[in-house]
């Protein structure tokens, strides 16, 4: 496949040193994320990085002390992404019209988020390359998964402690209210890859029965 420079990473005349500098770190991380998702850890090189991002190989050697320091903030980089869901926890239920339509919109949420096909690719890279870095997964798991399970049991703790929901341990509720939204979904996206053939509509009717489920079980009698 022939791959173009991302958009946005070519210098601008004129720019201040530190702005070039920004850019290029940027460009390198867009390029190398492109091809590691593309080709994996081992089928990607600098040199291949460096003619995407269009800056030369010791700029990239500037920014990044290896290849796979490069890997490893990339990976770690969609921390972020579960800081900014777990974020929205507290109003997502808070803000719907009753607990049932609450929690319809939070597993919609949280299923959409999830299956995004970047998502989608970098867990599956993650999962490829967890024999060669155990620690990076292990700590990808820490700050992506697992921090959105703390966030998710916090959640249905508030909601228990108020009488919403009868619940005795709102961790392993968490667990379970994870599994129900996505399971089945997120087993076959990490199978098939972005051929899981699932529209958003067929998502959404997934994880509204994913909640009723969930209320059936640890909602009030």
């Amino acid at each position: 496949m022939v791959h173009t420079a991302p958009a946005g990473t070519l210098e601008t005349a004129g720019q201040p040193p530190a702005g070039r500098s920004a850019r290029k770190r940027q460009a390198i991380v867009e390029a190398a994320t492109a091809l590691f998702l593309e080709h994996g850890y081992q089928g990607t090189s600098m040199d291949e990085i460096a003619a995407l991002a269009a800056v030369s190989k010791q700029t990239v050697y500037k920014n990044f002390a290896d290849k796979q320091q490069l890997f490893s903030d990339i990976v770690l980089g969609a921390a972020a992404r579960a800081d900014a869901f777990i974020a929205t926890l507290p109003g997502a239920v808070a803000d719907a019209g009753d607990l049932a339509a609450g929690l319809r919109a939070l597993a919609r949420q949280y299923l959409a988020i999830v299956m995004q096909p970047r998502l989608l690719q970098m867990r599956r890279l993650i999962v490829a390359e967890a024999g060669r870095f155990p620690d990076l997964a292990r700590a990808y798991y820490r700050r992506v998964p697992e921090h959105v399970m703390a966030g998710l049991a916090t959640q249905f703790g508030d909601l228990a402690s108020r009488g919403q929901l009868r619940i005795a341990d709102p961790a392993v509720a968490a667990g379970q209210f994870a599994f129900l939204v996505l399971g089945l979904p997120l087993d076959r996206a990490m199978f098939l890859g972005l051929d899981h053939d699932l529209s958003a509509t067929d998502l959404d009717r997934h994880a509204d029965e994913a909640a009723r489920a969930f209320l059936a079980a640890y909602g009030p009698r």
